[in-house]
């Protein structure tokens, strides 16, 4: 399978990826489905992917666990090494494209003070549920590539 059809599966042809990477095999190999699972634990059990109801948690915090992904991502990449390719692919771009702007948008107002303000956290909360919509694609992904039943929708 090509990578562009894996995406299309999965409905993120939204991102942004060069043509000749598009028509690319999609295999996936044994460290890619290692690394694959290891996130995908971590997404699952994480604000990430789970609900933020009005009155639980807060802002600053929810805000710093989706940024620990890229640590925790770079750390899985780091890991499993040169062999890692197909996760790799797919994590930078969920980083840079899915993730990067939210983080940056919301850092900048963390910074500013403005979860003191209820209708910044009203929208900050808003945005994080746009989010967690496309990271628990890329959470049905993981377990894809890893192989695994995807548990996604268990508590649901």
């Amino acid at each position: 399978m090509k990578w562009k059809k894996w995406l299309e599966n999965w409905d993120m042809t939204s991102l942004k990826i060069s043509a000749p990477f598009l028509e690319m095999e999609w295999n996936p190999a044994e460290p890619d489905k290692d690394a694959a699972w290891e996130l995908y634990i971590e997404l699952l059990t994480r604000i990430t992917t789970q609900p933020l109801s009005e009155e639980d948690g807060d802002e600053e915090t929810a805000l710093q666990s989706v940024y620990s992904l890229f640590g925790l991502t770079r750390s899985i990449v780091k890991s499993h090494g040169r062999d890692c390719k197909e996760f790799t692919k797919i994590a930078i771009v969920v980083l840079n494209q899915i993730i990067r702007p939210f983080t940056a948008k919301w850092h900048k107002i963390l910074v500013a003070e403005g979860f003191q303000k209820t209708d910044v956290c009203n929208e900050f909360r808003e945005e994080l549920c746009v989010l967690q919509a496309k990271l628990r694609i890329y959470t049905k992904m993981l377990s894809e590539m890893a192989g695994v039943e995807d548990l996604t929708g268990l508590e649901e």
